[in-house]
């Protein structure tokens, strides 16, 4: 709760009159004190008078790509049985306030109010809560409140349509490895029978040594298998314009192509970050989502090779797509590394003022202005 100027002045004023009436014994400043006190008190009473709004926001939709038309719809009603409200309100969209229209909101009514939701850049907009002020006739106090929660919207990086995948890897029964779109179903573990598993699936032997049926998993390895890596590191965007880094929305546009045209294809995608976030966003549901959320850090010296380290280690596919800005040049030897665990390393790089010369640290790069660029060189490859 708030005292405005205009309070605070006729708060003085009603102390001065009262203090001189009563001194010196005149009732008219005495009463002129006394209906000043009044009127003050009478406002801080209305204005702490708490209104019952039910606040309801619908995102229409609430995942979008940049530059995609997004719409926040905004419910308020007035659950209260006695009073009408007279408010001042304005609900929060990511930095801009809009105005909420929310006089004599009679008990039982709603008032909606739907505006556009800025999706110009990538990242996820919250929007919310409502702010409601409560003033007073005399315009004396003024009181703000919180109503409902915050509703986030997903604006996704744009998505450049990719017609090539990468074919990947099938490890062959005698051992070889051959590059082939297509392999045969494959021997991986073994795992507890479920209802509906078929029987001719069944390995016997293990289930009459363990006591209880097991039944064969078996996976296609010629499906290829590809992972995405974002190179997150600030310095890897030394250029900025009004504290953007469009070489690493490049990047993103880049990696969000590449992970909905492996799905678009079934084949298995996963996304990691160079330097990752110490939590997972919330409300995230997908790559997509993590790539709105993601932002540039600091990190330290030692985030590429800790993340090249677990890549060795995990070997999580064969195919290996490092995305990175200008900065990230310098770091080639690190990817390059990379070449014995994974059959296919691809770089793009964004943003760079010259052209990465051929067969640096003998990786394939694609230098790519933005993400469209970066598209049309993809489905030129002629081989992975």
């Amino acid at each position: 709760m708030g005292i405005t100027a205009r309070g605070v002045g006729l708060l003085v004023a009603a102390v001065v009159l009262l203090g001189v009436g009563f001194r010196f014994a005149y009732p008219e400043l005495a009463v002129l004190g006394a209906a000043a006190a009044v009127a003050v008190g009478y406002a801080l009473i209305n204005a702490a008078w708490r209104p019952r709004l039910m606040v309801e926001r619908v995102a229409d939709p609430d995942r979008v790509a940049r530059g995609e038309p997004a719409a926040m719809t905004l419910t308020v009603r007035n659950t209260g049985r006695l009073r009408a409200a007279n408010l001042v309100a304005e609900d929060r969209c990511a930095a801009a306030l809009v105005p909420v229209p929310l006089l004599r909101l009679r008990p039982g009514r709603d008032t909606e109010v739907r505006y556009d939701v800025p999706t110009h850049r990538r990242g996820v907009v919250a929007v919310g809560p409502l702010r409601v002020t409560r003033r007073d006739p005399l315009g004396l106090v003024a009181l703000a409140r919180s109503y409902g929660g915050s509703v986030p919207v997903w604006v996704h990086p744009r998505i450049h349509p990719l017609s090539a995948v990468p074919t990947g890897a099938g490890r062959s029964l005698d051992g070889r490895t051959d590059s082939v779109p297509h392999g045969s179903i494959t021997f991986d573990s073994l795992r507890e029978y479920v209802v509906g598993d078929e029987l001719r699936r069944v390995h016997w032997r293990t289930s009459a040594r363990v006591g209880e049926l097991m039944v064969r998993e078996n996976v296609d390895t010629s499906l290829p298998r590809i992972v995405v890596v974002l190179d997150n590191r600030a310095s890897a965007y030394p250029q900025r314009l009004a504290g953007a880094a469009e070489s690493f929305e490049s990047g993103c546009e880049a990696a969000a192509s590449v992970v909905v045209a492996a799905v678009r294809e079934g084949l298995p995608v996963s996304l990691l970050l160079v330097a990752p976030a110490d939590e997972e966003p919330a409300g995230a549901a997908g790559p997509l989502d993590r790539l709105a959320a993601v932002e540039l850090t600091d990190g330290g010296e030692g985030t590429l090779p800790a993340t090249v380290s677990r890549l060795r280690q995990e070997r999580l596919g064969d195919t290996l797509i490092f995305l990175t800005g200008p900065g990230g040049h310098a770091d080639l030897g690190h990817v390059g590394a990379l070449r014995g665990a994974y059959p296919s390393v691809v770089v793009g790089m964004f943003g760079a003022a010259e052209p990465t010369p051929p067969g640096a640290a003998g990786l394939l790069v694609i230098d790519a202005a933005d993400g469209a660029e970066f598209a049309a060189e993809w489905d030129g490859i002629r081989r992975w």
